[in-house]
């Protein structure tokens, strides 16, 4: 009897080691796969640089010998390499006395100056390497750049400032006692106050403008506002035993701002126009203020808070008179921080100006005085996604745009030239591909690298008919294949009203076996603000690959309510961000799973960072019968808690019913599955109490959880001891194995 149980016995052992998942093995393969990329994509060109000319360009790239840097002649149609990798070698050793290696220069630093001349900062020293006599030379010492460009939310103090001098450089104006005042530059007792009505509470700013003729001045008057204080507990900081606190100006959703009015100050007339507060009321903020050449107005933006309408406003500066040149309107959201786009031609007496106002954004030519139409420039059922350059000589634009090619994915960017009429649009970049393009200064040649996420880049010139007139470089990826890589798939379904195409990729790990079982595992943004399944060619996106390795499908799905396509598909997100797209992300992935039943469905995991964080969250509270195990990072799973710019752009304003309804707190009674939650104690961008709040919730709602807080980390996925408990988790919750331990692999 016990002889014929044995053989089962290993039957059942041998079943279970080809099916395993989540072993070490998994784990050892996922942890080399990272360094692995280094060393198996060559002839891929980043950091190109055109010199000023725009003659000539550089750029770095990997090859199977190491770094290499290639100097391009656009006339000659001439490549080379840029550096005797060997000489340059041996003429820094002997410059510096140290054992240099070239793989180590950073491309970000060189700089291409003519044709022959190179400048590069290496070992605190910046150097010139001249090309033709491979000669190098020390410029001079340099220090490293510890400056920052400081913290985002700041609110500057404008009620000080430095006196600011007036284009004829005869007169100079500034701020006393909360008021304007100016003087001749050579005689200070000259000095005339030209506002009286400045107290502390209402005072006129420092930023000052002189009017081109010199004879004006903008000041303004700024109704003040007290800026709440994020404070953070920095645990464990490096420089001393004890913990500190740090404190930053964070304004959040529904809190008083202050209020700008432009006042218009003619030092000749004494007159004094101020913009008229019932046109640019309850602002959410006044920008790009400026002259017009002639001096006789000003015009700037003014962002109405709730962000439904947004204005150039224009103040004549000889009676005083303020009107909109433009008001755009919307029932929903205006998208200012994602589609604003102005350029002002000839002084603006035409404007040049973004607008979803047919449905989709596009550009349109609008009379600078009178704000009338008189040409749409772009229209149709695609997108206009960035502005590159506006020729006024020649009339023309170039810009990027997507989804205008039918049958293609409609997230492709290509590049494109029309005339200001609306009229010769021409495609620069007809390969069916994600395009990026390196403009030289005068728009005459463009470097275009084109991909897919599963097609490896190639790299050309183009001049500026979008002709190709030297191939560059053809990206490599054959070692990537011969480690059982597979590049991610591009995977189309319909969307909940099955109106639209909703576009994501599936990864697979590289030992697939379609005879196995996966559970999937959702890597989730669903930010309105963009979309975000990579479109460019990436063996690892996001970290998907070492994922997936552990024995998982993983899937990045762009479900409605973000952006990039049509307003009505972006509308989804208004005052409804917990929607996150998730009808249409489910829906997708169940028809991923009928094409291969390999993707196990009710092992469905999710996780995601910030507004990710509050997205996967939102999967297994909201969507609990789908969902069964969610990693939120820094999460703002409260959109009352979160900064005011981005959450009043999509909850509106005020704050209404509807951010508690999309609140992950006030939803806590509703989980079922597995809940992680990691954050940085200094998080700044996502003030960490959203995170403590939720797990508060869940305790008092009596929900089994995990609260992981990193010490002294900010904003981020939790950093490698992050991602470690985030596939811990996942292994454990969807695999139903225990982990290997950390100290094996």
């Amino acid at each position: 009897m016990i002889r014929k149980i044995v053989p089962v016995i290993v039957f059942i052992a041998n079943v279970i080691t080809v099916f395993a998942q989540g072993t070490l093995e998994d784990y050892q393969r996922s942890k080399k796969f990272r360094a692995a990329l280094s060393d198996a994509l060559y002839y891929i060109p980043t950091n190109i640089k055109w010199n000023k000319k725009g003659d000539a360009f550089l750029y770095e790239q990997r090859t199977s010998e190491g770094k290499e840097f290639v100097w391009v002649d656009a006339n000659a149609r001439k490549k080379e390499q840029l550096f005797d990798n060997k000489a340059l070698a041996d003429q820094l050793e002997k410059a510096s006395g140290q054992k240099v290696d070239i793989n180590s220069l950073n491309g970000y630093s060189i700089k291409l100056l003519g044709k022959d001349t190179v400048e590069f900062a290496y070992n605190n020293a910046l150097w010139q390497w001249n090309r033709s006599s491979s000669s190098l030379k020390k410029v001079r010492d340099v220090e490293e750049n510890q400056r920052s460009g400081g913290y985002w939310g700041q609110r500057r103090d404008d009620t000080q400032g430095r006196p600011v001098t007036s284009p004829d450089k005869k007169k100079t104006a500034y701020i006393k006692n909360h008021n304007l005042y100016y003087a001749l530059v050579d005689d200070p007792k000259s000095e005339k106050q030209l506002t009286f009505d400045g107290s502390p509470g209402e005072y006129y700013s420092a930023h000052i403008l002189w009017s081109p003729d010199s004879k004006k001045i903008v000041g303004v008057r700024t109704t003040k506002q007290d800026v709440r204080i994020l404070t953070l507990l920095e645990s464990s900081p490096t420089d001393q035993l004890q913990p500190k606190l740090q404190t930053r100006h964070y304004a959040k959703p529904g809190d008083a701002l202050p209020q700008y009015y432009p006042a218009i100050c003619n030092i000749e007339t004494n007159k004094v126009f101020v913009a008229d507060k019932q046109l640019i009321d309850n602002q959410f903020s006044i920008g790009a203020l400026s002259w017009c050449e002639d001096s006789k107005s000003i015009v700037f933006e003014f962002n109405k808070r709730g962000h439904q309408q947004y204005a150039l406003v224009k103040l004549d500066a000889e009676n005083g008179q303020t009107k909109y040149i433009i008001n755009e309107v919307s029932n929903t959201f205006i998208d200012y921080s994602g589609k604003k786009y102005r350029y002002d031609v000839n002084d603006g007496k035409e404007i040049i100006w973004a607008s979803e106002r047919d449905g989709w954004n596009h550009l349109y030519r609008i009379d600078g005085e009178t704000g009338q139409v008189l040409n749409q420039i772009t229209k149709g059922d695609w997108v206009v996604r960035k502005v590159v350059h506006v020729d006024e000589k020649n009339r023309q634009i170039i810009f990027e745009g997507s989804g205008r090619i039918k049958n293609q994915d409609p997230y492709l960017i290509h590049y494109y030239k029309i005339d200001f009429d609306g009229k010769n649009l021409k495609e620069l970049t007809k390969e069916e591909a994600n395009h990026t393009a390196y403009f030289n200064e005068d728009y005459s040649y463009f470097v275009d690298q084109y991909s897919l996420i599963n097609k490896a880049p190639v790299t050309v010139l183009r001049d500026h008919s979008g002709k190709i007139v030297m191939e560059l470089e053809k990206g490599d990826e054959s070692k990537l294949f011969e480690s059982g890589w597979k590049a991610a798939e591009v995977f189309t379904s319909k969307s909940r009203d099955n109106k639209y195409d909703i576009w994501g990729i599936i990864v697979r790990p590289t030992n697939f076996d379609p005879n196995k079982k996966y559970p999937v595992i959702e890597y989730i943004y669903a930010g309105p603000h963009s979309s975000f399944v990579p479109k460019t060619f990436n063996a690892n996106p996001s970290g998907m690959q070492e994922l997936a390795e552990l024995g998982f499908i993983v899937v990045q799905i762009d479900g409605m309510g973000t952006s990039n396509r049509s307003k009505e598909f972006h509308n989804v997100a208004w005052k409804n961000l917990k929607d996150a797209g998730f009808p249409d992300r489910i829906k997708w992935i169940k028809a991923a799973a009928q094409k291969y039943p390999y993707m196990d469905i009710d092992r469905v995991g999710i996780y995601g960072t910030s507004a990710g964080g509050q997205s996967s969250t939102g999967g297994v509270l909201f969507h609990p019968e789908f969902y069964k195990v969610a990693v939120s990072s820094c999460g703002c799973h409260d959109n009352r808690m979160d900064k005011i710019w981005w959450n009043e752009q999509w909850m509106g304003w005020p704050v209404g019913p509807e951010y508690a309804e999309c609140s992950n707190v006030e939803n806590t009674y509703r989980l079922q599955g597995k809940l992680m939650l990691i954050v940085g104690e200094v998080d700044d961008n996502v003030d960490p109490s959203s995170t403590y709040q939720l797990t508060n919730a869940l305790i008092k709602a009596n929900k089994d959880h995990e609260l992981i807080l990193v010490p002294g980390m900010g904003h981020s996925s939790g950093g490698d001891y992050g991602e470690r408990k985030r596939r811990d988790f996942f292994v454990k919750h969807l695999i139903g194995v225990d982990p290997p331990a950390w100290n094996v692999y």
